[in-house]
């Protein structure tokens, strides 16, 4: 995963995070996940995979889907 897409999919789970209302620490607890991991997550510094992508988008509500690029 390229840094720049790390980048982008961290950027939409802090957005979707906030919308929901919930702080790192609050989206930690519902993944099991360390709060300092789903910080550097949404800043880019760490590369996941599908299973943790998934579990977080579980707990905010969304799902992980592969769409095609428009370019």
């Amino acid at each position: 995963m390229t840094m720049e897409n790390r980048l982008k999919i961290g950027r939409r789970i802090a957005e979707l995070r906030k919308e929901a209302g919930l702080s790192q620490r609050d989206l930690a607890e519902r993944t099991g996940f360390n709060p300092s991991n789903i910080a550097r997550i949404e800043t880019g510094r760490y590369s996941v995979g599908l299973d943790v992508l998934s579990k977080i988008a579980s707990a905010l509500g969304a799902s992980v889907e592969i769409v095609k690029n428009d370019s």
